[in-house]
């Protein structure tokens, strides 16, 4: 509470300034009763959170239930982050990775857009793979205790891969109450004879999952290669271990004390069968995302294998994951009822990260697209708008010229829109979230989060909107948001017979 103690003056006032010594009393009061509310709030609230890793930490042990080990299922689960396309590239790469190794992938839910961050591969600045893990799964406890959370198989369909037996997978919550003997629901309970004891269990839970602990019985192997050291490979032959083309430049090696380097390592050879990892229960990984860069790629390079057909038919499967019916349903109905018209649609990111400074970049494709198309006729163009924008701050903006202007219909879409929100039940209704357990609620037992908030799906409307768009898509360079609408159009979710 050192920090709390109210500030003395260092100089004594004089008896013709007594007017100045008087203010300092209400002042300290304020400050001393602001720390005694800090110190009161985080006295009574929850502390569900895993604390930042230590060597105390790390050294202690733990081992899995006998549940756990009795069921004789090796699970597969790793850090998904950042916005929720990085998070379906994540998780495209989590079922290759849990096909290759033959081991049921643990889906997670979706995270709250930007909660956990990676870092930057190509500068060799990322969070350590134990950390991010960590910081997954206190954001899973909160998603479950505000009633915000919702797997990424209840937005994105993948009920083919499951049911042609191509990849097998469980729910976090059904693993969760396998594992730990606990459900994630008993975050809601706001008894506090309870929260002790609830605080306890899911610490220790997280922090297995996360693989910070030394766990006993070959329960949980951590992955802590990352994106600074390791390209994983698959089928890689007589290239396994060599360097990658990709390395730190000598500038940045000498600012950071770099002395590792970079190697291609075939997945299935250090962590497959006949490894020290294949009798662990658990593998847990850190990010999975990659991308290209330099021509390599930062963190996995997988593709198609023809010595493996069960391999490669699951790789074609991954290329592109449609989003649930519900989601497509309610884009569909949009397009036909409201828009009721061949349209265009521009995707623009226009506040987030490095998109906030090219503004004029953005508006210029969508300017060009637009004139072509009034060159073409007829009038007036419609126009579906998706962007991070709000609504009121278009006047002054290319957005707000095209609202004014006769030639041009623009659409959009709002969160509390009667559609989305109808649409957001009906999902909520449906659940399609894909469980290892079929009778799950029997085994994770009363609930406690009866307070479920609806799904946010306005961006999957979105996508799936513009994936309907017949006058063609203006999207923004370098964002993952058009590149998944790209490949939505490619594989024509729209409609059977694709779009144009």
């Amino acid at each position: 509470m050192d920090n709390c103690k109210p500030s003395t003056p260092t100089k004594t006032l004089s008896k013709r300034q007594p007017q100045y010594r008087f203010p300092f009393i209400p002042v300290s009061v304020a400050i001393l009763l602001l720390c005694f509310l800090v110190f009161y709030y985080n006295l009574l609230k929850p502390n569900f959170l895993l604390p930042v890793v230590s060597n105390t930490f790390k050294s202690q042990s733990l081992q899995c239930s006998n549940q756990a080990l009795a069921i004789g299922e090796r699970f597969l689960w790793y850090a998904p982050h950042s916005g929720f396309n990085n998070q379906l590239s994540e998780f495209k790469n989590a079922i290759l990775m849990a096909g290759i190794l033959n081991r049921t992938l643990i889906v997670p839910p979706v995270l709250d857009h930007h909660a956990v961050a990676l870092g930057s591969c190509p500068k060799f600045r990322v969070v350590d793979p134990d950390e991010i893990r960590i910081s997954v799964w206190n954001n899973v406890v909160e998603l479950t205790r505000s009633g915000r959370y919702i797997s990424i198989a209840e937005i994105i369909d993948i009920s083919s891969l499951v049911s042609s037996s191509l990849v097998r997978v469980i729910d976090l919550r059904d693993f969760v109450s396998i594992w730990c003997g606990f459900s994630l629901d008993l975050t809601c309970l706001t008894d506090s004879k309870e929260q002790s004891s609830i605080s306890n269990h899911l610490t220790r839970c997280g922090s297995l999952l996360a693989g910070v602990l030394d766990s006993a019985d070959k329960c949980v192997y951590a992955v802590n290669e990352d994106c600074r050291t390791t390209v994983w490979t698959y089928h890689s032959g007589d290239k396994d271990g060599m360097l990658d083309s990709f390395q730190a430049d000598e500038k940045l090696k000498s600012k950071k004390n770099i002395t590792y380097v970079r190697r291609r390592r075939d997945v299935y050879k250090a962590l497959g069968p006949g490894s020290e990892v294949e009798p662990s229960s658990l593998l847990a990984f850190g990010s999975l995302f990659t991308a290209p860069y330099k021509g390599s790629q930062l963190y996995i390079d997988i593709h198609e294998s023809p010595q493996d057909k069960r391999f490669q038919s699951l790789t074609n499967k991954v290329k592109y994951l449609p989003f649930v019916p519900e989601i497509m349903n309610a884009a569909k109905e949009f397009a036909n009822v409201t828009i009721k018209a061949p349209f265009l649609c521009a995707q623009l990111r226009l506040l987030d990260g490095q998109f906030k400074n090219h503004w004029k970049a953005t508006f210029h494709a969508l300017k060009q697209k637009l004139e072509a198309l009034r060159e073409k006729g007829p009038l007036p163009i419609h126009l579906f708008i998706m962007t991070d924008l709000p609504g009121d701050k278009w006047a002054d903006t290319y957005l707000g010229d095209l609202v004014s202007d006769s030639n041009y219909r623009v659409q959009f879409l709002a969160e509390d829109d009667g559609l989305i929100r109808a649409a957001a039940k009906k999902l909520q209704a449906t659940g399609y979230g894909q469980r290892f357990i079929p009778s799950s609620d029997d085994k994770v037992g009363k609930k406690h989060c009866s307070k479920q908030m609806l799904p946010d799906i306005l961006l999957h409307v979105e996508q799936a909107v513009c994936s309907c768009a017949s006058l063609g898509f203006v999207g923004t360079a370098g964002s993952t948001i058009a590149e998944n609408i790209k490949l939505m159009r490619e594989f024509g979710s729209c409609s059977a017979s694709g779009q144009s």
